[in-house]
């Protein structure tokens, strides 16, 4: 979950961003700004399971941990690893997915501060929200692009809160993969891609 924090860098430290790539960020459902509408469909895109883990980082987040650990019924689909998960074209990057090199260095601090954690700043109370953002680089930075790229059929993250993010926000370059899955950044070629865009100003 890196979406919460570039979002946050845009807003708060945006001198010190020469370009920006989110990929599938995951979105808050309960940042101001998204109807109701744009809501409920990506509410009803989650597994129940997943519905459920959201809401308890949102509303409980003191439960979060327990809520994802516990056995009595399940936790985030995420987090337990559910191959249902994985879209078609996921599924041809899995092993890819899970072999990356920097696998460890992601959860050294073990899984409540890896995971448990992010949940609970993702899915938290924001006192603001990216959609209300002007462009941080309007003015004098306008050779610093912004680019979101996020997949149609991602079953990790809903498309439905980035593309409405990118409708309200046109200072944001947007990339919607019609057959692609939320892994697509390790698929071949896209990391050549993501940072050629930023190089080049591909829009």
């Amino acid at each position: 979950m890196g979406g919460e924090i570039m979002w946050s860098c845009l807003k708060y430290i945006p001198h010190r961003l020469a370009g920006v790539a989110i990929l599938a960020p995951v979105g808050n459902y309960w940042w101001s700004g998204f109807p109701p509408d744009v809501f409920k469909e990506a509410w009803r895109v989650q597994f129940p399971q997943d519905q459920r883990a959201v809401w308890v980082a949102h509303h409980l987040p003191w439960l979060t941990h327990w809520w994802n650990t516990q056995k009595l019924f399940r936790g985030s689909s995420v987090k337990d690893g559910d191959p249902a998960m994985l879209s078609k074209e996921d599924r041809l990057v899995a092993d890819k997915f899970e072999k990356r090199t920097y696998e460890k260095q992601v959860r050294q601090q073990g899984e409540h501060d890896s995971l448990h954690r992010d949940m609970m700043v993702g899915f938290g109370k924001w006192d603001w929200s990216p959609l209300e953002m002007e462009n941080p680089f309007a003015g004098g930075q306008d050779e610093v692009k912004v680019y979101l790229w996020h997949g149609v059929e991602d079953l990790y993250v809903p498309v439905q809160l980035s593309r409405y993010i990118s409708e309200r926000l046109p200072w944001v370059i947007y990339h919607e993969l019609p057959t692609a899955g939320h892994l697509f950044p390790v698929a071949d070629g896209m990391p050549d891609a993501i940072v050629r865009s930023l190089l080049l100003g591909d829009e």
